[in-house]
Formats: structure tokens, sequence, C-alpha cells
């Protein structure tokens, strides 16, 4: 990833505490609270882990729904690698963590799109990998 491109530490740490955000919107079951991290529009790639493509904050929505109790407990986001992309958008790695109910974790990578609008930072695309694997 292209790190040469710098931004400010504000809005660094906007885009950190909105990939941090995902785990406890999903997490807490707080699925009206969506749009604070996800762009109306939002690609929501799981298909490298045989899961569907969702599109928008609804599809996002129902797809959490189904998931339901087959879902993480919790999804821990680290090792964010934020390189420019323009004023309003950037591209983003980190490495996922999710707690599984039987209590075993699974390793992903997450790469965003992030976009900032009237409302901050929120993710555009996402594509999530399992860790090791060609990205």
């Amino acid at each position: 990833m292209d790190t040469e491109d710098r931004m400010d530490t504000e809005d660094r740490m906007d885009i950190a505490e909105t990939l941090s955000l995902v785990g406890h919107v999903f997490d807490d079951g707080r699925l009206d609270e969506i749009d604070a991290v996800f762009t109306a529009d939002v690609v929501y790639d799981m298909s490298a882990l045989g899961m569907p493509v969702v599109h928008g904050i609804d599809g996002a929505r129902e797809a959490a729904r189904q998931m339901g109790a087959h879902g993480p407990v919790a999804h821990l986001v680290t090792n964010v690698v934020i390189a420019r992309g323009g004023d309003e958008e950037a591209l983003v790695d980190s490495k996922g963590l999710m707690l599984m109910r039987d209590n075993t974790v699974g390793v992903v990578v997450n790469h965003d799109v992030v976009r900032r609008g009237p409302a901050g930072w929120r993710i555009a695309r996402r594509v999530i990998v399992p860790a090791g694997s060609a990205s």
C-alpha cells in the first residue's frame, strides 16, 4: 500500500475510529447505527470467505440479521494502515480478529475504501480476505 501521501492526524484518527466502531455496531446488535460506519452505497465483499457480496446499508443490515447467532461474538480491528487516495477518499488495510461462539478465532484482512461525507469518514467498499491469502 502506498503510504507516501500523508493525511492529517485528525483524519487518520477519525478513519481508525470508524473502523473500530464497526465491531461495536455489529457485536452489540445496533443495526440501526450501520450508517455511522458505512456509506449508503457501501459494497461489502465477503466472497473470499464463501459469503455474499452485500450492497447498501439495507443489504448490510439484512446480512447481519441472517447471520444472527452464527456470526462472531466480537470483531476486533488492528494494524490499521492508511494511504491517502485523495482529499475525500482513502485506502485502508487492517487486520481483523473475530471471536466465534465456540471460542475459536478467525483472522482476516480488510481492504477498505473510505470516503469523507457530511457526517465524516465512512466505509464505501470493504473486501475481506482470509489472512495469509494473496490480496
